[in-house]
């Protein structure tokens, strides 16, 4: 039995990450982001919180956002 039948490259390379927000295994490639678009190969280049959290960051972080451009929202002083 030789040494490289016994290893394949999903060995080597992870195939899976655990996200820090939600703490689920998923699949590196299709559920994290790259970040570094120039090196694809790495594992660094993956971002450790899947696209679902992401997404939901991002949705919660603009609907906190308070619209002050619109005259009905603007406050006005009591003269």
């Amino acid at each position: 039995m030789e040494l490289d039948d016994q290893i394949e490259l999903e060995h080597i390379l992870f195939s899976e990450r655990k996200c820090r927000v939600c703490g689920q295994i998923k699949n590196l490639i299709e559920s994290f982001y790259l970040t570094r678009k120039d090196r694809k190969v790495f594992l660094s280049s993956y971002s450790y919180e899947c696209k679902e959290c992401t997404k939901s960051r991002i949705l919660k972080a603009r609907k906190n956002k308070k619209p002050s451009l619109f005259l009905d929202e603007c406050e006005y002083p009591d003269w």
